[in-house]
């Protein structure tokens, strides 16, 4: 099977780190079509970043989808445009947010997520009161913009460390989720050096992808899913008439 991982920020480096951590955990018989979005901002840091991502990301959906891709992965823990891909593709359509809440939810009570800036903290917040997980996740901000992750002379890391440190002391968490894309590379190494469970949402993302594409089932085209109404947009998002995306 063809499973596309979509980074919605235009960082080439960062997509190269979330490439690796899926094909990790693929199946042998697994495609990874790794994809950086053509337009939008570097990274994706709050409200103003995820909104200007949106077109490069349902651009990138639309051209996996074309290309012979059976699921896809949105690769930003915001689940950056999820519900808008997922009314425009007609394959399964993931988000790493969900997809790691999903996962750790199997194997611990108290969780927290350890996200990079504050102003990141609260839309990750919005998105476990969705998903259903109120009173079982803290979400902390270890104040590292998103790039530092990829600069090896930066303090990133061990800022890291030190707010998993104090989710394990103070949350008293039992696993913790890494709340960046750009941390897909770190999970092993941490859930080793900390003794509890990592997760990487770019890793629970590829695996439950394997599991829908292999049970046969997609999002529901009827309802809230349901294909966009053609009609046409203008300006500059003329292209994005659902008829020509």
């Amino acid at each position: 099977m063809k499973i596309a991982v979509i980074n919605p920020n235009t960082t080439a480096s960062m997509t190269a780190t979330i490439a690796d951590a899926a094909r990790r955990v693929a199946n042998s018989g697994t495609e990874i079509l790794a994809v950086t979005s053509s337009m939008g901002p570097v990274s994706i840091e709050g409200y103003y970043d995820e909104a200007l991502a949106l077109p490069g990301l349902l651009l990138e959906i639309a051209r996996a989808e074309r290309s012979g891709a059976e699921a896809a992965v949105i690769a930003c823990f915001d689940d950056t445009g999820l519900d808008a891909a997922r009314a425009l593709a007609t394959i399964p359509v993931l988000g790493i947010c969900e997809a790691a809440l999903a996962t750790v939810s199997f194997i611990a009570q108290r969780i927290t997520i350890v996200t990079t800036m504050e102003r990141s903290r609260l839309p990750i917040e919005h998105l476990v009161h969705r998903y259903g997980m109120v009173g079982r996740v803290k979400v902390r901000a270890a104040d590292i913009p998103v790039l530092s992750l990829e600069d090896p002379h930066s303090d990133a890391r061990d800022r890291l460390r030190g707010e998993i440190a104090a989710a394990l002391r103070d949350d008293r968490a039992e696993a913790i989720v890494l709340g960046c894309a750009g941390m897909a590379d770190l999970s092993h190494a941490l859930s080793t050096e900390f003794g509890v469970p990592v997760i990487d949402g770019v890793a629970a993302a590829v695996k439950q992808a394997e599991g829908l594409v292999t049970l046969g089932l997609s999002t529901a085209k009827r309802g809230a899913y349901a294909t966009p109404v053609n009609k046409p947009y203008m300006g500059e998002l003329q292209g994005f008439a659902p008829a020509q995306i």
